[in-house]
This record gives structure tokens, sequence and C-alpha cells, in this order.
């Protein structure tokens, strides 16, 4: 979720739920220890809970990035085994990383002995034509020594040549009873699963088999989706009662943007799925995405775009020509 998950785009879906675990996008060990600290691990209290995603291997960089998330604040800190990018393995990390389980477990022995938050893993269920579920139960067994408790374990293998990122969501086949499986034999710890999961039924049937779901691009594109969980999986109420409410907390995120100096487009970008699915969403995303407004007040924006989809909406509510 490189260059999705940043600091706004959490804002917006805490607007949504309360209570899912948020994940920023993932963030290398070399930007944190010599590059902007604050650019990549400031954000802000209403967004907890949080985890940062790291990217690394080398023991000693996780270890000093872990002890940084935990003086930041955040919740959880979790090792990604998982990107198979061209650019991530030139890194030595991602998913190359579930060919040296030994190297992943000394990470995570070094995260834990320096930080009392949780240290978490996310990883492939094999990498490139490896299929095995042997591979996969060794490489949680081995982390699980080092203290790891939490595995998020994206149901596909990675093909770590000749496929791109967005190939690899796609092409590789989805195995669940792998995921399953890896509950099974590993009651002890907490086994969530991610890849290919679109509605709250899938969510609720997966959550019988695994402890949790992991859900990504399709919350990102369809966020309105967000706003029945905590009902239907906490059993408490959410904050978001209406797409109408949620924009209007939005604006006032907006505005505080705007005071704080930084450009409101940059954050907008992560709500314009807010309306997906209704009357006149369209014209509503088309308004807040025009490079002519981009220089005007938030909320000047917001009455020509809520403008815009009224007027669809009426449209769409007019009795057909006979």
């Amino acid at each position: 979720m490189l260059d999705w998950t940043d600091r706004h785009c959490r804002y917006f879906h805490r607007l949504l739920t309360r209570h899912t675990l948020l994940y920023t996008e993932m963030v290398t060990t070399g930007a944190l220890l010599f590059g902007d600290q604050g650019r990549h691990l400031d954000f802000n209290a209403e967004e907890r809970p949080v985890a940062l995603q790291l990217g690394g291997s080398e023991p000693a960089d996780l270890a000093a990035c872990a002890k940084l998330a935990e003086r930041w604040g955040y919740d959880e800190v979790n090792l990604n085994c998982g990107c198979p990018s061209e650019r991530v393995q030139k890194g030595a990390f991602g998913a190359c990383l579930m060919d040296a389980p030994g190297l992943v477990a000394d990470g995570v022995k070094a995260m834990r002995d320096a930080v009392t938050i949780p240290v978490t893993v996310k990883h492939r269920i094999g990498i490139d034509r490896v299929e095995r579920y042997e591979f996969v139960r060794d490489f949680v067994g081995q982390v699980a020594e080092a203290g790891c408790e939490v595995f998020i374990v994206h149901a596909r293998n990675a093909w770590l040549q000749g496929l791109s990122p967005k190939d690899n969501r796609e092409i590789p086949p989805l195995r669940y009873e792998l995921v399953h499986r890896l509950k099974a034999e590993f009651p002890q710890l907490t086994i969530a699963l991610n890849g290919g999961i679109k509605s709250d039924d899938e969510i609720a049937v997966q959550l019988d088999h695994v402890d949790g779901v992991m859900v990504g691009r399709q919350a990102y594109h369809e966020p309105w989706q967000m706003a029945q969980w905590d009902e239907r999986f906490w059993g408490r109420r959410g904050p978001a009662q209406s797409r109408e409410q949620v924009e209007e907390d939005w604006m006032v995120y907006l505005d505080r943007c705007v005071a704080a100096g930084r450009p409101w487009p940059q954050a907008m970008r992560h709500a314009l799925g807010l309306w997906n699915g209704q009357p006149g969403a369209r014209r509503w995303r088309q308004v807040w995405s025009d490079h002519k407004l981009k220089n005007e007040a938030p909320r000047t924006v917001q009455a020509l775009a809520t403008q815009a989809r009224l007027a669809a909406l009426e449209k769409a509510a007019e009795p057909a020509a006979l």
C-alpha cells in the first residue's frame, strides 16, 4: 500500500471505523535511519490503534526502527515479508525474506528485545513455484520460536520473477486452506488472513477459521464498507452514521490541513470513494478532482461537489420520458 495508506488516508478511515487496526504504508529502515523521521512517522492521535509496517532485513536496523516506532507511539511494529517488487528484492527484504527464515527470526528477536510493543510479521504462503505447505509452515514455526506471536498471511505465492506487484496480487492462485491449516497447526498463534477478500460476508466466513482478516485495496476503493465493521465484528457502535456526517468530519480535517500549510488535495485523494455506489458519486469525484479548484478553500469545493452530486441525484430520480 505504498503511497496509499499515509496519515491522511488513515485519518479518513478512522472516521469510518474506530476499532479496526490500521497499518502504515511500508517504510524502509533506511528511510527512517537516514531520512526525515518526522515525515515518515508522524501521525494523528486519532488514528490509533495503528501499526508501523517496516521493510528491512538487518536485525540491528530493525531494532533501531522498532525503538523509533515505540517512541512515536505506534501500537505495533510489523515486518513486511510479503512485498514482491523488484526494488524491494534489490534491498534484500520483502517476500524474498521467506527464503531466509533464520534472518527473519533474528530480526524479530532483535526487535522484541528492543521494545515492549508487539512485533508481527506479514508474509506470503510461498515464493515462486514453491507451493508445499511445509515451506510456509516451517517459516512460521522458526519465526515463532524467535517470539513472534502474530502472522498476517497473504494467501498467495509471491512470484519473484516475471510478475509485477499488481500481477502478484491477482495471478498466483489464492489458497485459503493453507492459512486455515496454519491456524490449526499453530493454535497458540494469532493468524490473520489477507488476499482477495471483498465482502463483509467473506470476512465473516474467514473468521470461522482464523483470528483476523486484513483488507487492503478493497477498503481503500470502497471505504463506506468499513462503516459497518465496528457493529458487525466488534458489537459496538461505529463513528459513521451517514456519508454526509463523515464528509463533514472530513471537511474539519481538511481545514486543519490548510491551517497547517499542507495542500488539501494530497489528503482529499484518499476520500474520493466515499460516495461510491450512490447516484451522483461520479460528479462529486469529478469536482473534487478538478485541478482548477485545487487553490480554492475545501469548503468552497465541497459546496460545488455537493451541488453537482445532488443535481445528478435529482436527474436520476426523474421519470423516464414516454
